[in-house]
């Protein structure tokens, strides 16, 4: 029987119930990753470039329930505790990319809600970064000043280490406004001034809706709109790195809410936008950020309507003459998820299995054997070596491990041969007669 690490009862309860709800679980992550060795050591290679002051663009491409978005907070959880910053969202109708009716802003406010670092994973990270950064500021100039708090001349020296950070983000493009609101920040900081470190963060968030208010308030005759939200992305991430952080995660999944865009003219303008975002990565234009996307195989492939259709991308992102299924390049911009093997998703199910028992305080009663028994009847499944996904198993497995506990009278062997199962165990027999079948064992 596997040993698991001990796993404290409230991150269990959120993996087991997210699991079974067919969820990703934002944290507990660890205790049950299986397999996707090779796509995470290729991502996190990509975390060593934008350290060091380069940038990236993948597209994770899977199947519903195949792992694609456990992949993503797998490497969210990975890059913020490597010291990056993490913004993340899900693409849907009101948010795009590109839209007529805001919706690329959309999802920049949401991207920036989503701010997260290691102390607070959870989001809305943004105030904390800014104060930290000044606090920190504050304390390099004490040390390095050797001057005593409250000395006139320890404000001062402070003053010219917020503004080295400041002007060098100035010269960047929408820079100046950008510095302008940190100059501000940290003055209103310094003073007490919340209400204005308030407006500050509102206009960061994109909130402010007219160049008129925002000249009002803050004196700047600026706003982040639909059309350059991107481009304070790509400040943030250069003044993250100014304030101590190794750089920008941002992840964006359910790139499949594009695909389904019905207007052509609407689908192509973010296309457009995700070359423009592609395009800067890759040729230097942007600095320590990463980009990684979601989508599933016809979001991205088909050429009517997907991300192929727009052909300045099919042309970067199609696969070479070479790679195939068991051999796929990772270090290619589009990363295609392979099918977790059965011997990954027993590993797993041992992991879950033994998650339940210390849940709920009971031994664990099933067996290797047992486990194998109910794998080898899921892959065993018509079409399940094309078909079959790890979010449909492990509810299936779940539900097999809910059962047993409220029902300890019932056998595992009484459920694993029950109508259902068997159905499935009768579909594989037949399926045997078939001159492709191939002979499943663990």
């Amino acid at each position: 029987m596997a040993e698991n690490k001990r796993v404290p009862k409230r991150i269990a309860q959120t993996v087991i119930n997210s699991l079974k709800g067919g969820v990703v679980p934002r944290i507990g992550l660890p205790y049950i990753t299986v397999g996707r060795k090779a796509e995470i050591e290729a991502l996190l290679h990509d975390v060593d470039i934008i350290s060091e002051g380069g940038a990236s663009f993948r597209f994770i491409v899977g199947r519903y329930g195949s792992g694609k978005s456990f992949l993503i907070q797998t490497i969210r959880n990975y890059v913020m505790d490597r010291g990056f910053i993490v913004a993340d969202a899900d693409l849907s109708p009101e948010r795009r990319l590109q839209g007529t009716r805001g919706q690329g802003l959309a999802t920049y406010r949401e991207l920036i809600g989503n701010l997260s670092t290691k102390t607070k994973p959870e989001g809305g990270a943004l105030t904390l970064i800014l104060d930290r950064w000044i606090s920190a500021v504050q304390n390099e100039a004490l040390q390095e000043s050797g001057l005593l708090p409250g000395d006139a001349a320890l404000t001062e020296f402070t003053d010219k280490k917020i503004y080295a950070v400041t002007a060098s983000i100035n010269e960047l493009v929408h820079g100046f406004e950008f510095a302008r609101l940190l100059s501000a920040y940290y003055r209103a900081y310094t003073e007490g001034d919340d209400e204005t470190k308030a407006k500050v963060v509102r206009w960061f968030r994109g909130e402010y809706t007219t160049k008129r208010e925002a000249k009002e308030e803050l004196g700047v005759n600026i706003i982040i709109t639909d059309d350059d939200w991107y481009d304070y992305l790509k400040l943030f991430a250069v003044f993250f790195r100014l304030a101590g952080y190794k750089g920008m995660m941002i992840m964006i999944d359910e790139l499949v809410n594009i695909f389904k865009i019905p207007n052509s003219i609407t689908r192509q303008y973010n296309y457009e936008k995700m070359l423009t975002m592609y395009n800067d990565t890759l040729q230097g234009k942007a600095k320590y950020i990463g980009i990684i996307m979601g989508a599933t195989p016809q979001a991205v492939e088909d050429k009517r309507r997907g991300v192929y259709s727009y052909e300045a991308l099919r042309s970067r992102l199609a696969e070479g003459k070479f790679s195939r299924p068991g051999t796929r390049d990772l270090l290619a911009p589009v990363i295609r998820l392979e099918p977790l093997t059965a011997e990954e998703m027993l590993i797993l199910c041992e992991k879950l299995s033994d998650m339940h028992a210390s849940l709920y305080g009971y031994g664990r009663t099933l067996t290797t054997e047992d486990l194998a028994v109910f794998i080898k009847i899921e892959f065993e499944r018509v079409g399940a070596d094309l078909n079959i996904t790890p979010r449909e198993v492990i509810r299936d497995f779940i539900e097999l491990l809910d059962l047993l506990y409220q029902h300890p009278d019932m056998s595992v062997s009484a459920l694993l041969d029950s109508d259902e199962f068997s159905y499935a165990k009768s579909e594989a027999v037949s399926d045997k007669a078939d001159e492709n079948y191939v002979e499943f064992t663990i």
